[in-house]
């Protein structure tokens, strides 16, 4: 019995509870697992960071989050270690090619 209950104990452990957070991007994640990942931020929340996100573009950072309504500091420093950033995806406007040159000066020979 006490070899039973020993190996319950370490399976239980084993386990991640429900209440831990785990690591999240914040350019890729969907709110239902934003909301999941990280602590003190609920659906209504999560939701706020994508619709940031779509509106504005990728975050660069995760100090960035606190322009999201309802996203203070506090939150940023309990989620920093599981907060993730992708950079992958540009910025909305963002040139795909390179500029167009500029055209001759008058009078510069070009």
């Amino acid at each position: 019995m006490k070899l039973l209950s020993s190996s319950l104990a370490l399976l239980l452990l084993a386990l991640p509870p429900s209440g831990w957070a785990g690591p999240v991007s914040i350019n890729s994640a969907d709110a239902a697992t934003i909301a999941r990942e990280l602590k003190g931020i609920g659906l209504s929340k999560a939701e706020a960071i994508v619709e940031y996100r779509q509106k504005h573009g990728p975050f660069r950072s995760a100090d960035e989050l606190a322009q999201v309504r309802g996203i203070g500091q506090k939150t940023i420093e309990h989620n920093r270690t599981d907060i993730r950033i992708d950079r992958a995806a540009p910025r909305p406007g963002a040139a795909a090619a390179a500029p167009a040159a500029r055209p001759a000066k008058p009078g510069s020979g070009r």
